[in-house]
């Protein structure tokens, strides 16, 4: 692998959010990660909550010069963010490669747009289930855990890049406690790739959507917060609660609970669920929502 030159196709990221966006209480306002260079007018791939409900977006390449950008989107379903430069970045597009190829103990580098780099491992490629009612079928995990991931560039020994850091997280292995890194698979930006470049939108339909932070506890689904004003809000979801059943089905974990939502319908469409609260059941119906049309959307300047 020449690492000098797949570092030159990386950029640091820095998004300015508005205070009265929908997620500056939990994301903050000001955001600092990476990005990677994917065309040669400026496309650059990040992760997405990097750049959600942006008002401005630097690209600083890795000889300081410093470009205004646009975000273009962030793809609630993978979790990708795209970025268009808006002046000439004048760097190479990394070479893409196949995230389905990368095995568990392949030797990775994981890098980020300040020039630092950390060489390591895949550990695991498993199912992600993510507190804000996010999932991945097969994410990739990689150890030891970069410092600063969001949005960094995993790259393979040939020098492709296989994936986009999101997480940092603990894993036990032997009775020890390690860092890892959550990546997300790269493969998953193609298809988003193709809907915006070629259509300018994306054809797949929203997912409903809650606005409950929940947890897995031995198997129980459990509701850590929920959004102000959000659906599950409006429909009484409590924190402490338990989820148990989505309609006349029973939810056995976080990644099935995700599931039974999402197959209920669009957004808008009434869920019915029953909780565990204070020892007593309770059922109730919640109007679930586009989690898009609470979110700013972005305005070419």
């Amino acid at each position: 692998m020449d690492l000098e030159k797949v570092m030159r196709s990386l950029v640091a990221v820095r998004a300015s959010i508005p205070d009265n966006a929908f997620t500056a209480d939990t994301l903050g306002t000001r955001r600092e990660g990476s990005g990677v260079v994917i065309r040669e007018n400026g496309l650059v791939l990040t992760i997405g909550y990097l750049i959600t409900e942006a008002e401005d977006v630097w690209l600083t390449r890795h000889d300081g010069q410093v470009v205004p950008a646009h975000p273009l989107v962030y793809d609630q379903e993978s979790g990708f963010g795209l970025v268009q430069a808006l002046a000439p970045l004048d760097l190479p597009p990394i070479e893409i490669g196949d995230s389905n190829l990368a095995d568990v103990g392949d030797a990775i580098v994981v890098a980020d747009g300040e020039g630092q780099y950390v060489r390591g491992n895949i550990v695991a490629k498993q199912e992600f289930a993510g507190y804000w009612e996010y999932l991945l079928d097969e994410a990739i995990f990689t150890t030891p855990a970069h410092p600063s991931w969001g949005g960094a560039a995993l790259i393979d020994d040939g020098g492709q890049l296989v994936g986009i850091g999101s997480l940092r997280l603990q894993m036990s292995k032997g009775g020890e406690i390690a860092d890892i890194n959550m990546i997300v698979p790269i493969n998953l930006v193609k298809p988003i790739l193709d809907g915006l470049l070629h259509e300018g939108e994306f054809k797949r339909p929203p997912r409903p959507w809650l606005g409950a932070m929940s947890a897995e506890t031995n198997g129980e689904v459990v509701v850590m917060s929920v959004t102000e004003n959000g659906p599950a809000a409006r429909g009484g979801l409590r924190r402490g609660d338990v989820i148990s059943e989505i309609r006349d089905g029973e939810v056995d974990g976080l990644a099935d609970f995700y599931r039974k939502i999402w197959d209920s319908g669009a957004p808008g469409a009434e869920i019915p669920m029953r909780v565990l609260r204070d020892g007593r059941e309770a059922w109730l119906r919640i109007k679930s929502a586009d989690r898009n049309d609470f979110l700013r959307k972005p305005q070419l300047q």
